[in-house]
């Protein structure tokens, strides 16, 4: 199976030397960096060559590295139900810059592109309709961020009194976020199954 996405893989790369910036397969995984600003004709051409038809987007994704000068990477993963293959493609992007929509390639990109909009902030250019999909109207910041406050901003419940939802600023201690990294299981004072072969050693 790798021997086949390695030849896939050269042959992306050859057909699209536009859009393909590197490449290579991964625990089974083709992986393809590809130029923003052609990524609609690149998903077009995967979708349509005989080599690749890649027709079912199975999902897009996005990645945070708040260190990093191109923050975010949009991730694509497509399926190939003809060929019986995979592909996962990468577009790393700076937190300023917005990405080119897929969905007059592929429709089903539609509520992925504003899921990734809501929870990461990226925006795609041409899209129809760029909204929130599952935060709520007026919500502030972007959940998945890594710079994100884990508390949130605001928290949001039906206040029985009022008759109504109300909106409240969040005060949760931190005290109790304590992480050492520790397995749950250590320091416990019992023993588990299978503990005693360890000891026999």
């Amino acid at each position: 199976m790798s021997e086949a996405l390695k030849e896939l893989g050269q042959h992306i790369e050859l057909k699209r030397p536009d859009c393909v910036l590197a490449w290579d397969v991964t625990h089974g995984e083709l992986n393809v960096d590809v130029a923003p600003w052609n990524i609609g004709g690149f998903v077009d051409f995967l979708k349509s060559d005989q080599s690749c038809k890649f027709s079912s987007l199975v999902d897009i994704t996005a990645v945070d590295y708040p260190d990093r000068p191109k923050r975010f990477d949009v991730v694509y993963h497509f399926l190939s139900m003809y060929q019986n293959h995979r592909i996962r493609l990468r577009v790393s992007i700076r937190e300023d810059e917005m990405v080119p929509s897929i969905t007059d390639v592929h429709p089903s990109a539609n509520w992925f592109e504003r899921e990734v909009f809501d929870m990461f902030g990226i925006l795609f250019s041409g899209h129809p309709d760029l909204r929130r999909i599952l935060t709520d109207y007026g919500f502030r910041g972007y959940p998945l961020r890594k710079d994100f406050p884990t508390t949130g901003y605001t928290e949001v419940r039906y206040d029985e009194e009022k008759k109504r939802v109300v909106y409240e600023p969040v005060s949760l201690v931190q005290e109790y976020r304590q992480f050492d990294f520790m397995s749950p299981w250590e320091g416990a004072q019992y023993v588990l199954p299978g503990d005693e072969k360890q000891e026999a050693k």
